[in-house]
């Protein structure tokens, strides 16, 4: 989905790298860098990445696909399940308590020890970058409470501080909506196996109807039986399947 709306594709080292070309120079890949400990041994290392994303988050219109699961969501139940940190379902329309965020949002911010379970918006959140460097200049956002440092409300690799917040209170919400309907139709979009959190939930939530389709451009596997598998991109599928639905639904 991110990467239709115009987002860096950051599978493997070097479709990181080229987004980020400095740390190429350092060695470093995304893994390494999606690491809360940075936050505590080089907080401008990790605010230089972080910050950078958040900026570019910002400055990214969702493409036209949003705009159809919003008009589905209008004539059927629907709710969202996302690893997306972005944010972009909400500024595509869709209201808060429709969307499942199960990896955090870096709209959010959260204490890096943390001194407490509350997380805060990041919207009055400006970092300033040297983009040689890849590094964050002062000041960096800090906790309102104990004035540690603080970091974007995002489940990273290895990461047993994040705060779940109200994520753990939509993730109840979205369990309860599903037992409630249990004939869901599921479109996945985009969810590989590298990290396959959306690709198992989707897999189960649909298990009961039989009802995935899964849009994947590399990975389009689905079980007999168990669904529909689409070897193509989030943004044009969803265009042609909205044409298709039009037409049923006229």
């Amino acid at each position: 989905m991110g990467v239709d709306s115009g987002l860096p594709d950051f599978r493997g080292p070097e479709g990181f790298w080229r987004a980020y070309p400095p740390y190429r120079r350092l060695g470093l890949r995304f893994e390494e860098l999606a690491d809360p400990e940075h936050f505590d041994d080089d907080p401008p290392l990790a605010w230089g990445f972080y910050g950078h994303r958040l900026a570019l988050y910002r400055a990214t219109v969702p493409h036209a696909g949003f705009g159809v699961l919003l008009g589905w969501s209008r004539r059927v139940p629907t709710q969202v399940f996302t690893s997306n940190v972005d944010g972009a379902f909400q500024a595509a329309g869709f209201p808060d308590d429709a969307v499942v965020e199960c990896h955090g949002a870096i709209g959010t911010l959260q204490c890096t020890r943390p001194c407490t379970d509350a997380t805060w918006p990041a919207d009055d959140v400006e970092v300033a970058i040297d983009e040689d460097t890849m590094r964050a200049r002062d000041p960096l956002p800090t906790c309102p409470r104990c004035g540690a440092v603080a970091r974007p409300n995002i489940l990273m690799f290895g990461d047993g501080s994040w705060v779940p917040g109200a994520h753990a209170e939509r993730m109840a919400a979205h369990r309860t909506w599903l037992r409630e309907h249990s004939d869901v139709a599921v479109i996945e979009l985009g969810a590989g196996t590298a990290v396959p959190t959306v690709r198992r939930h989707a897999e189960l939530a649909s298990a009961a109807s039989g009802r995935l389709v899964r849009v994947n451009v590399r990975e389009p596997g689905v079980r007999h039986g168990r669904g529909v598998g689409l070897a193509a991109g989030a943004r044009d599928t969803l265009l042609a399947l909205d044409e298709l639905l039009t037409d049923a639904w006229a």
